[in-house]
């Protein structure tokens, strides 16, 4: 099974970039989309249900903000839209899930808290809430895949030039924390670290007045730590820019049931 995930910074943009035609040629069996900026009723076009794939999507409501989407070849048993936190922050961010029979992906928008709009106080609220979601759903008989825009990075190898942002947003210590706990007490896994370990990969590169960006590697693939064995390749593509962030390409051993 190939999962894509990629962050397109308006999804209008990166179609004209070629981002669908790269896509028909990856044979991927699922693809997450973030940050689509568009309304579900803006992408009736052809080019956004490409051929061979059911196509899912969850906006914001508001024109031109947040928005994500998945594409499966196989059809899901279920769709679940947003997580439904009782305090109603998921909807600062944006998830969009499909449930097979024993595995479930989603497509994740998480709060950047780097936007006028975003506060540091309501991304680390969505997240203390996502922590005891995952702990919740931990306790299930299902595996799951959670592929989307972070908003941070882990480690100071996931940050070009990482001293020079150790105080910026994405990069903060208790931004970190929550990463490390993920990682080592909640029982789930950083797929593209099980099999790729190189220093210089970097899934984002944000824009700067000069034009020069440092990278970050903030597009993860979370599974459960039962799928960890199952991650057979993993890479970030380079070749072509269609946002500002790179699509990751993860292979597994699992078949879709």
């Amino acid at each position: 099974m190939r999962i894509i995930n990629l962050s397109v910074d308006g999804i209008h943009q990166a179609a004209q970039r070629g981002l669908y035609d790269w896509l028909a040629e990856q044979d991927a069996d699922i693809i997450c989309l973030q940050d689509l900026r568009a309304l579900e009723y803006e992408l009736d076009h052809q080019v956004f249900h490409p051929e061979g794939y059911n196509a899912y999507f969850f906006d914001s409501g508001v024109k031109h903000y947040n928005g994500v989407a998945i594409y499966s070849r196989k059809m899901p048993k279920a769709l679940i839209y947003g997580f439904g936190f009782a305090s109603g922050v998921d909807m600062e961010g944006r998830y969009l899930q499909i449930d097979f029979e024993k595995i479930s992906i989603g497509s994740l928008l998480a709060p950047s808290a780097m936007s006028a709009s975003e506060s540091q106080e309501v991304k680390m609220k969505f997240y203390d809430d996502l922590q005891a979601h995952l702990v919740k759903i931990s306790r299930k008989r299902r595996d799951y895949v959670f592929c989307g825009n972070w908003a941070m990075a882990h480690k100071s190898r996931d940050v070009m030039n990482a001293a020079r942002h150790e105080g910026d947003v994405g990069f903060l210590p208790h931004e970190r924390s929550w990463l490390n706990q993920l990682f080592t007490q909640l029982e789930y896994t950083d797929a593209f670290r099980k099999v790729n370990s190189d220093d210089d990969e970097y899934s984002w590169f944000p824009e700067t007045e000069s034009g020069d960006a440092d990278g970050w590697r903030t597009d993860f693939q979370v599974i459960s730590n039962n799928l960890a064995n199952r991650v057979e390749y993993a890479t970030i593509y380079k070749k072509q820019q269609f946002s500002s962030h790179q699509p990751v390409i993860i292979d597994y051993d699992l078949e879709i049931e």
